[in-house]
């Protein structure tokens, strides 16, 4: 939309979905259609998967003969389904884009049909049957992320400049298993000089995290969410979350090293393999879930705060791994598709 003002996009989901209020917040069209996730193996709920699909491709046939896409974009997931064969049925142009490391089924698939496949992780080419249309791109990200100033930022969450901050959150609604661990390690992080923590809990467990941390010697700001998390990143020095391809993605753009602990029932362990990319690359240290342990999570945090030069080498290969551009390089391709521009970029 910056580059063509005049442009039409229209999103379509599930009525259900996050998407239906999130996009029309944002100020887009949202088209709703019935989809439903197939089962990984043979049984009656298949026969309702079915019915759903078919009822959304002919919704979908309805918002294509309205809109008339000139591009269609997908990125993953059975809702992507009914649109992307349309795509392939009219002839028009496929763009699909995989945030994980490990692509979810539905993208493996599409991707055979799809003009073009926009990845995040160059490890994800060896799970794609074609490789003549991937392009390493990253993940779009919002602008804010990088022009967030740390000083307003610091006010704002009402956190001391002079102290280091550790960023905890576990995605929007929190994750118990580290909120668990963080409570058991506060007193033990005491050893940390001039700590303070920003601590995202999620609603269901904001009171009784907020009751654990009254008794620490240090400031702990206990969130249930919080709303600008481009504020958490520019005042972060070390951060403990989940493994998810946009918590890395912003990560990374923002330059926070992590403790990085994987949601271990994610589709095919693809936490696991995202850490993993980090780790590899001196970014961040990953822990198993199942193998959270309080003094183990204390001890982690104390070393990497007591060994600042290794701290700041886990920053800057962070933002090494960073693809800032990633929205402005499939906008140029979606533009190049619809006939707009010159020829796709290759790099």
């Amino acid at each position: 939309m910056r580059l063509h003002p005049d442009s039409q996009v229209t999103f379509v989901g599930t009525a259900r979905g996050v998407e239906a209020k999130a996009v029309p917040a944002a100020g887009f069209a949202f088209r709703p259609i019935e989809a439903r996730g197939f089962p990984r193996s043979p049984s009656p709920a298949a026969v309702g998967s079915l019915w759903s699909f078919v009822r959304g491709f002919s919704q979908m046939a309805g918002i294509i003969k309205e809109v008339k896409p000139h591009v269609i974009v997908a990125t993953g997931g059975y809702v992507s389904g009914p649109a992307a064969v349309w795509a392939r049925l009219l002839s028009i142009p496929l763009v699909l884009q995989e945030q994980n490391s490990v692509p979810g089924a539905a993208n493996r698939w599409l991707s055979l049909i799809a003009s073009q496949v926009h990845i995040s992780f160059v490890e994800s080419r060896n799970y794609f049957r074609r490789k003549n249309h991937l392009k390493v791109t990253g993940n779009p990200i919002r602008r804010s992320l990088l022009l967030q100033d740390k000083a307003s930022a610091y006010e704002a969450l009402g956190l001391d400049p002079s102290r280091r901050t550790l960023l905890v959150f576990g995605g929007s609604r929190g994750a118990a298993s580290i909120n668990r661990a963080v409570a058991g390690a506060l007193p033990a992080l005491a050893r940390v000089p001039s700590l303070q923590v920003l601590w995202q809990t999620g609603s269901e467990d904001e009171a009784a995290m907020m009751e654990a941390s009254r008794t620490a010697p240090y400031p702990v700001r206990v969130r249930a969410y919080v709303d600008r998390m481009e504020e958490a990143y520019a005042v972060a020095d070390l951060a403990i979350c989940r493994a998810g391809a946009m918590t890395i993605t912003e990560l990374t753009a923002c330059g926070v090293p992590a403790i990085l602990i994987p949601y271990p029932h994610a589709a095919r362990d693809h936490q696991t393999q995202n850490a993993r990319g980090l780790v590899d690359r001196g970014a961040a240290e990953m822990m198993e879930d199942k193998n959270l342990d309080p003094a183990e999570v204390a001890s982690r945090v104390e070393t990497l705060f007591r060994q600042e030069p290794r701290l700041r080498r886990m920053a800057r290969n962070a933002r090494a791994f960073a693809r800032t551009n990633a929205a402005e390089k499939i906008a140029h391709s979606i533009e190049a598709l619809a006939g707009l521009s010159g020829p796709v970029d290759e790099s």
